[in-house]
C-alpha cells in the first residue's frame, strides 16, 4: 500500500486509508525499537533536512532520532544560526538546501500555511512538523497511536481535548484525525479559549465544566497553555486556570472510573497538570514520546517510499 499524498503537511488532507497505514506501519517500527540493534536500513540513500524556524526540543529531537534510526542522512537547519537571520527569504533558503540533493524537508515555521507554500514551489517531500496555530500531524498521529495501542481502538472512543484551544495545532490535528476514525471528541476550557462557532465548523461538541468533560471521556488530552501566542489576557491569572481547569490526582479520584491522560509536552506542572497526575498512574504522557519515533520512522518511509 501507499499513501495518497506526496507530502504530510496535514490530518485534513489525509484519508483514513492512509491514517491506518501509517498507524499499523508504526507498529513495525516500534518492534524495531525494541531489538538490541535499533537501526534499519531503509532509507539509506535519502537525505533529510530538518528546518526548524521555531524553537523545539521534543518534535525535532524525535525526528532526528527517527531519521538516523532508518539509516537516512540528516542535515540540521536552526533559523536563528542561519543566513535566515540575516533576512533571507524561506524559499531561497531551502533552494540552497535542496541544491545540496536533499530528498525530504521537515519543517517547523510560525506562519501557518508555510508547509504548503513549500510544497508548491519545490520538488523535495515536506513533512509538516508544526506551522503557526494550524496543525501538527505527527502530533495527532502518535497520539492515535498511542491511544489506538491502550484502547485496541479508537473506533467509539471518547476524547476529550482540554485547555487552550485557541491557540493549538495540536488540537486541530487531533480533531480532524479521531473523528476520521470514528472516535467522539468534546473541547473543554474557558470560553476565551475556544475558537467561536467550533462546533459548526469541526463537528465537536464544547464543554466549559472541567468535570462534565471528564466524567464523559475515555481520555483526556489536556493541552499547554501557549501564553507566546497571546497578545492579550485571556484569562485572569495562571492560578486561577488551574483551580477551574487545571486536572489534580483529587479530581481524577473523584469521577469514580479510570480515565487515560495524555499531554502533547511540555507541560506547564501546576497549571493544567499537577505533577501527581503527570506523572501517574493514570498517565501515557511517556509513552507518547516513546512512540514519537515510531510515528515519525513509519511517516518518513512511506512518503521515501511513495511512487511519485
Amino acid at each position: 500500500m501507499k499513501l495518497s499524498t506526496k507530502h504530510l503537511l496535514g490530518i485534513k488532507d489525509l484519508t483514513r486509508e492512509d491514517i491506518q497505514l501509517i498507524l499499523s506501519t508504526a507498529g513495525q517500527f516500534k518492534e524495531v525499537l525494541q531489538r538490541p540493534v535499533k537501526k534499519v536500513p531503509s532509507l539509506r540513500d535519502v537525505t533529510i533536512v530538518n528546518l526548524f524556524y521555531e524553537n523545539s526540543t521534543r518534535t525535532r529531537m524525535s525526528f532526528e532520532l527517527a531519521e538516523r534510526r532508518l539509516s537516512a542522512d540528516v542535515l540540521n537547519f536552526a533559523a536563528s544560526s542561519s543566513s535566515a537571520a540575516k533576512g533571507e527569504t524561506l524559499l531561497d533558503t531551502v533552494n540552497n538546501i535542496l541544491s545540496m540533493k536533499v530528498d525530504m524537508v521537515v519543517m517547523r515555521h510560525s506562519a501557518s500555511g508555510a508547509p504548503h507554500f513549500l510544497a508548491k514551489h519545490i520538488p523535495a517531500a515536506i513533512v509538516n512538523a508544526g506551522d503557526g496555530i494550524n496543525e501538527h500531524p505527527t502530533q495527532a498521529l502518535l497520539d492515535a497511536f498511542s491511544m489506538q495501542e491502550k484502547f485496541g481502538s479508537l473506533e467509539g472512543l471518547k476524547v476529550a481535548i482540554i485547555g487552550d484551544i485557541m491557540h493549538s495545532r495540536v488540537a486541530l490535528s487531533n480533531m480532524y484525525l479521531l473523528q476520521k476514525m470514528g472516535a467522539e471528541v468534546v473541547v473543554a476550557g474557558p470560553p476565551t479559549l475556544i475558537p467561536k462557532h467550533i462546533t459548526e465548523a469541526l463537528n465537536v461538541r464544547v464543554e466549559y465544566n472541567l468535570r462534565k468533560a471528564l466524567e464523559w471521556c475515555d481520555v483526556a488530552n489536556v493541552l499547554r497553555i501557549q501564553l507566546e501566542r497571546q497578545n492579550q489576557p485571556l484569562f485572569s491569572s495562571l492560578r486561577e486556570y488551574n483551580l477551574a481547569y487545571g486536572i489534580s490526582r483529587r479530581v481524577l479520584d473523584q469521577l469514580g472510573k479510570e480515565i487515560v491522560v495524555m499531554h502533547p509536552g511540555p507541560i506547564n506542572r501546576g497549571v493544567e497538570l499537577d505533577s501527581d497526575v503527570a506523572d501517574g498512574p493514570y498517565s501515557i504522557i511517556l509513552n507518547q514520546v516513546e512512540n514519537g519515533v515510531a510515528v515519525r520512522m513509519a511517516a518518513l518511509y512511506l512518503l521515501a517510499n511513495r511512487e511519485n
